[in-house]
Order: structure tokens, then sequence, then C-alpha cells
């Protein structure tokens, strides 16, 4: 399943199992008061220096202990899942920082995001139409108010009206509007 213009970058299996290995080495960097490994060129492979959006999700025992990642692809992938995987850790407005006792009961989960696809939307009724439960990430913004939801959310909100409903929240607007200038995303995701 494909968007119109919206290519799905596949993450092989060796990338997906390095990828992992570089959030992790940064996790741990972090939590015990050390610099992250320094990552180049030539200990990355160029499928990963390519620019990449990335979200890297920590859970502790199944539940949520930080989420941070970005929506356009501005450093390397390989850099990105680095950076994102601290600051999961560090800078999730929802939660303290996690600390070095932590970390042996955390696990990492990576998604890799296509660009964002304008939606040409201009009602609720119309979001509800295009929108793809279970396939689609949704980015709304206005007037300096922003919110993503991963397509993983909907594992939690499976309901297409109570979806846009939590993400206008969490842009804080108000449920059930429709602000003048509303731009609205989708994207997708390769989670691993």
């Amino acid at each position: 399943m494909t968007f119109p213009g919206v290519p799905i970058r596949y993450v092989e299996p060796e990338d997906r199992a390095r990828l992992r290995a570089i959030a992790t080495a940064a996790l741990h960097a972090h939590l015990h008061g050390q610099r992250p490994p320094r990552l180049t060129r030539v200990d990355v492979p160029p499928s990963l220096w390519r620019p990449g959006a990335s979200f890297v999700t920590l859970r502790r025992g199944g539940a949520l202990r930080g989420c941070i990642g970005t929506l356009e692809p501005t450093r390397p992938l390989a850099v990105d899942v680095a950076h994102n995987a601290v600051a999961a850790a560090t800078r999730d407005p929802r939660f303290p920082p996690v600390r070095p006792e932590e970390e042996p009961e955390l696990t990492v989960k990576i998604a890799v995001l296509t660009p964002p696809e304008p939606l040409p939307v201009r009602s609720r009724a119309e979001l509800a139409a295009a929108v793809r439960p279970g396939e689609d990430g949704l980015l709304i913004e206005v007037d300096g108010h922003r919110g993503t939801f991963l397509p993983a959310v909907w594992e939690q909100l499976p309901d297409v009206a109570a979806f846009p409903d939590q993400l206008w929240l969490k842009a804080v607007l108000r449920p059930g509007t429709w602000p003048e200038g509303l731009r609205v995303c989708r994207y997708r995701t390769e989670d691993f």
C-alpha cells in the first residue's frame, strides 16, 4: 500500500539492527554520563547516511516512558535516531528523565517516517473519508499550534472520530473545530 507521490522507505534487516544498536549505544552513553559514540560516514553505511526522519519510543514494562522524533528529514537517518533516542529519555515533557537504573527494563522502538504528504481536506468529514486508520500518521498545524500522532496511536485510538479529537487536544485546539488555515498532512512509518 502506498500513497501517490509518497515513497515507502524500506529499511533493510541489517540496517534495522544497526539503527537499534546506534539508538541503544547513544542511550546507554547518555545514561552513564558519557558522550554518545561519534557517527561518521566511515562507520555508517550510505543507506543510513541519507537524510531521514524518525521517532524513537521507549517503553518500560510495556508502559510508555518517552517518545521523541522528527517529521522532516534534516540530517542523516543514523544521526537522527541517535539524537531521538537520547531525547526520548530526557526531553519528553510527559515524563521525568529516564534514570540509569531503568535501562535494563527499557525497550526501544524505532519508526522511520515517509515524508509528510499534504491532505487537501477542508472539514472533519473530508478528513474521516481520507484518513486510513492503522496506516496514516497525521500532522496538523495552524497558527503556531502543531500536533502529530504516529500510525501506532491507532492501536489506542481506533475510532476515526476519537483519533482527530485527541490530536486536536494535543495541538491545544478545541476538538470538533476546523480552524481557518488548518494544514493536515499524513505519513507512514516503518516500525521495528
